[in-house]
């Protein structure tokens, strides 16, 4: 790492990473924007799986799998080019690696509990976010958090492709379930999405929490990692600033 790049990452990790702390597993202390809580109170309750699939039932995956392999013509979205490390803005293009990402996941966990292969599943957080204008590395770095490193541990297990804690509340709720890991990633950007523009979602739909952040929040956005301080998960005091500290450690690594 050159010396511009080693001034970058410190100015950034003293800024913005002083209360750094252990990855958490999905299902500590979560609960989504405590707005929406009341008036989704029924949305993905269910501790057993089979309720919890069935408020997916409105979805036809098949067609979506077919839909994401078939389609090319996405409409191109106008997104900001990130350039600072220390830019803590969601939306945004790249700057690690996708190499980076995958080293950076092995470092601390050398056998994942995912579906896919790391390299695939880093794939798809660049093909996803990148078609949405959200950030794919740190949006990956937010995954490592909420799953910790993919050991899991808490409510939500790795057969749920669910990588972000979406739906679940803690108390033994594991929220959503996913038929793949590329509409896990989908899910999770997609959730990401909703609170970051007013723009709907370029691919099919497969957040069932989309409309309803959304609903609350009306015309308003988010524009920060930090903004989902106690948003994403509760109390989550720090929670955009774990995040961003997360995504330095990784960019320090040699590409």
């Amino acid at each position: 790492m050159n010396s511009v790049r080693i001034k970058k990452f410190t100015a950034a990790f003293l800024i913005g990473a002083f209360a750094i702390s252990l990855p958490m597993s999905t299902g500590e202390g979560r609960i989504h924007d405590p707005k929406i809580k009341a008036i989704s109170s029924s949305d993905l309750r269910h501790g057993d799986r089979a309720n919890t699939d069935s408020r997916y039932s409105g979805y036809n995956y098949g067609a979506i799998r077919n839909d994401y392999r078939a389609n090319s013509s996405y409409p191109d979205i106008n997104v900001p080019k990130t350039t600072s490390a220390a830019d803590t803005s969601i939306i945004g293009t790249p700057i690690a690696s996708q190499e980076q990402c995958v080293e950076y996941l092995l470092r601390n966990n050398p056998n994942p509990k995912i579906t896919v292969s790391p390299e695939e599943i880093v794939a798809y957080y660049y093909e996803e976010a990148g078609r949405e204008g959200i950030r794919p590395d740190v949006a990956f770095a937010q995954a490592l958090k909420e799953t910790g490193f993919f050991r899991y541990g808490g409510d939500v297990v790795p057969e749920q492709n669910n990588f972000c804690g979406l739906g679940t509340t803690g108390g033994g709720v594991r929220g959503g379930y996913f038929p793949t890991a590329q509409l896990g990633v989908r899910a999770h950007i997609q959730h990401l999405l909703a609170y970051t523009s007013t723009r709907r979602p370029v691919t099919p739909l497969v957040d069932p929490r989309y409309d309803i952040v959304r609903k609350v929040y009306g015309s308003r956005t988010l524009t920060n990692w930090s903004d989902l301080n106690g948003r994403w998960a509760v109390p989550g005091n720090y929670y955009g600033q774990e995040i961003m500290s997360m995504f330095l450690a990784m960019l320090s690594i040699d590409r």
